[in-house]
């Protein structure tokens, strides 16, 4: 039987991005006995131009009725692209937050790890490089300072913002037990990050870390606050592997780290929820100013398509392949412009797919 695979092409490169990632499973499903169907869902701005609004509740349900999704990038450029002329709320960004509390998305994982081969792109020299660093950031994604109440209001002549910041025990809980799980599949460490220091939020996360902790003998825990954290990241990045942190410090750990590895373009992510269920995406953005002139990186992309074979699909042997093709394509000297050096080849966006789709 087909595995039933939403697809969300986006904006700007996105639907380039994504045909190179089908092109590298379409490769696979043969090779390895899976087979994959597709439904083609609208988001973002493409949603927009055609239905006003950045996700229906229609594509809501299509994406329900599938078992993960595999999604480009979204938005435009803020400056000049009537959508940012709308009310927030219709903006194409609306979307993205709409899909991940409808699908119950709280578990982003973003990989941040260095291949041998791009290590003149990484900004940190080589002392602090030493021999690569392989990390994985667990970033709850449905609460916290993102999610709760806000408003502007005008007290004495005076404008003031308020921002809420909530958790709920059991939304620390459920976030803690996958990084645990997760890292069960690396190298059992786990280091929450939170401003236990400040925040009664972050003693609460603290807590309940510690105590899902007792769960899991076999996994070593520790503990930092998220200014520490930062700096670490730059200082010594292969200390760290698996970071478990709440929603806006993993926002801004998970993009920190993400340019230590050299190119945002080489950086998956998936967003998951109780069941095997998972949205899979590219780091990065949607870049307008290059889209459509076969430039774009889809690496990340494809390397998104893997994690969600291996964590939605229990496709293991075919994430591995798609995984070891990027390496063997790296290996040979293929490159986009974006981590172009020199004595490689510069190739584009469909050529960098079929090289890669080749070696799997």
């Amino acid at each position: 039987m087909a595995h039933k695979i939403a697809v969300i092409p986006g904006d700007g490169i996105g639907p380039e991005i994504v045909r190179e990632a089908r092109r590298v499973l379409d490769s696979a499903d043969g090779k390895y006995g899976f087979e994959l169907e597709y439904t083609q869902l609208l988001m973002g701005g493409a949603s927009i131009d055609v239905h006003g609004v950045p996700l229906t509740d229609e594509a809501i349900a299509q994406a329900k009725a599938s078992e993960a999704v595999l999604m480009g990038s979204i938005g435009g450029d803020a400056k000049t692209s009537p959508w940012y002329k709308l009310e927030p709320q219709l903006r194409p960004e609306a979307g993205l937050l709409k899909i991940r509390k409808e699908l119950n998305l709280f578990a982003n994982l973003r990989p941040a790890y260095l291949y041998d081969e791009l290590r003149a792109a990484c900004p940190l020299r080589d002392e602090v490089i030493g021999d690569g660093f392989d990390m994985m950031i667990m970033r709850e994604l449905t609460g916290g300072l993102y999610f709760g109440a806000r408003e502007t209001v005008v007290e004495n002549g005076v404008r003031k913002a308020v921002d809420t910041l909530v958790y709920n025990e059991e939304e620390i809980r459920r976030i803690a037990v996958k990084g645990f799980d997760i890292a069960r599949k690396r190298r059992r460490k786990v280091c929450s990050v939170d401003k236990a220091n400040v925040l009664d939020s972050s003693r609460l996360w603290r807590a309940v870390v510690e105590e899902v902790s007792r769960d899991y003998p076999d996994v070593e825990l520790s503990h930092m606050l998220v200014d520490n954290c930062a700096m670490q990241l730059v200082k010594d990045p292969a200390q760290f592997d698996v970071i478990l942190t709440e929603n806006m410090f993993g926002d801004i750990l998970s993009d920190e780290a993400s340019m230590v590895t050299g190119s945002i373009g080489m950086l998956s992510s998936a967003s998951l929820n109780e069941t095997k269920f998972g949205l899979y995406e590219p780091s990065h953005g949607s870049a307008p100013d290059i889209a459509g002139k076969d430039i774009a990186n889809p690496i990340a992309t494809i390397l998104s398509a893997a994690m969600m074979l291996r964590y939605s699909l229990d496709l293991d042997e075919a994430a591995d392949a798609i995984e070891a093709a990027v390496s063997q394509v790296l290996r040979e000297g293929y490159r986009t412009v974006d981590i172009m050096s020199e004595g490689c080849t510069r190739v584009g966006t469909a050529e960098m797919g079929t090289l890669i789709a080749a070696r799997v």
